[in-house]
């Protein structure tokens, strides 16, 4: 492996263990959704321009209408994303959420038909039928570890909600091709930090170090180093290891729930997740069924 093709994985890798453990800051943080995002937005503004700047990322010539208003409207989205998804942690477990917001891949498949005018092709079709039986999987076992039954059902449905919004923020983004990712996500978290303010700051402030410390974590770290390392890796590595190594992203949100919350997935939703986990892979990393080694054994030439 040479030197780029090491920092890519090594970024990514990096990237993917922080995201994985956003959820038990933002649970231990006891803070209203609203609040922890505001603060995230904050924060991670602030680390981005700081290190933008370090970088020597600033460029001001980007900052054209379009950029401004797309990237505006993206944060929006991701916004709302984070909010969904923030929500969907204490109703239905981390775990779940997490494998739950994995159908993104599909929520962007059909908006790229619908605005892009892309192709969907019999096996995306094959993936999405996948990934929706392991949904269904997930949606009716019976939620664990003292979730209420309704709550459990609003988590999933908040979690679906939350792949919608990542999906419609990552078409935004696929239309300003060529401008600076960190960029983007600047606009982005100026756009949440705005747009929050009246909520968060109308509420009681974190009341001890400790909340302020977690916070503060998910902007500096899990948003503004996170975005960093994350666009990093993606301008050195090929797609398909991207692909590869963004599954550590929801096996270690899996092992922080079980080892810090005790959380553990029944054998349906175990295999609902594994559905949902292949069909992503599937997708990301465009697979055909003749190229899984299982159907690679079954379909042989002239078969």
């Amino acid at each position: 492996m040479d030197g780029e093709l090491k920092r890519g994985s090594i970024e990514m890798t990096a990237a993917m263990l922080i995201s994985g453990t956003i959820g038990w800051f933002v649970l231990m943080s006891g803070q209203p959704v609203t609040g922890v995002v505001f603060w995230r937005c904050v924060f991670g503004a602030l680390t981005l321009v700081a290190l933008a700047a370090m970088l020597g990322l600033i460029d001001f010539r980007q900052l054209k209408p379009r950029v401004v208003i797309l990237s505006t409207l993206g944060g929006v989205a991701i916004v709302v994303n984070w909010l969904l998804l923030f929500a969907a942690y204490s109703r239905a477990s981390i775990s779940i959420a997490t494998m739950v917001y994995n159908t993104q891949p599909f929520m962007l498949l059909g908006l790229g038909a619908l605005f892009l005018g892309e192709r969907i092709t019999a096996t995306k079709l094959f993936w999405l039928s996948v990934s929706f039986a392991g949904m269904m999987a997930i949606v009716s076992a019976k939620p664990g570890g003292g979730f209420d039954p309704d709550h459990y059902l609003a988590g999933i449905a908040l979690s679906i909600g939350a792949a919608f919004f990542y999906a419609v923020a990552a078409l935004l983004t696929k239309l300003l091709k060529g401008t600076p990712p960190h960029l983007i996500a600047l606009i982005q978290v100026i756009t949440g930090s705005i747009m929050l303010a009246p909520f968060a700051l109308s509420a009681p402030l974190p009341q001890d170090a400790w909340q302020w410390t977690l916070l503060v974590a998910v902007g500096v770290v899990h948003t503004g180093i996170m975005y960093i390392l994350l666009y990093g890796a993606i301008q050195r590595l090929p797609t398909h290891m991207t692909g590869a190594l963004s599954f550590i992203y929801p096996i270690a949100a899996i092992l922080v729930d079980r080892v810090a919350f005790g959380h553990e997935l029944q054998a349906i939703q175990i295999a609902g997740s594994a559905a949902i986990l292949l069909a992503a892979a599937g997708m990301n990393l465009g697979w055909s069924l003749r190229s899984i080694p299982l159907f690679k054994r079954a379909i042989r030439p002239g078969a």
